[in-house]
């Protein structure tokens, strides 16, 4: 069975070719990139709040959060194994000298 990840891509990719007014996703991505992101936002100030609150609220918002952000990749046809490609990357090498070596 394919991961949770990868069956949300697929449907956040099938969603691009569905009319906004049938599906959720289809509207965020209708409404753009900044709307999406504003959305991403509100979801972490969301989970900002909620850490203060129970497990399953954190687990929730947390859902809520990451649900977004790959919305958000989708719209700009990045794979969710880029960012796990990034992150073995700099798995292993200390924060500081992650952000040191960083090519702004």
């Amino acid at each position: 069975m394919a991961d949770i990840i990868d069956q949300l891509e697929q449907v956040l990719d099938e969603r691009k070719d569905v009319e906004s007014d049938n599906s959720y996703v289809a509207s965020l991505y209708s409404k753009g990139n900044v709307y999406i992101c504003d959305k991403i936002l509100e979801e972490a100030s969301e989970l900002v709040e909620a850490s203060e609150d129970t497990t399953q609220r954190v687990i929730h918002e947390t859902a809520d959060l990451l649900f977004h952000v790959l919305v958000l990749l989708a719209s700009r046809d990045i794979k969710y194994a880029r960012i796990k490609e990034e992150l073995e990357r700099r798995f292993g090498t200390s924060g500081i000298d992650e952000k040191n070596n960083r090519n702004n």
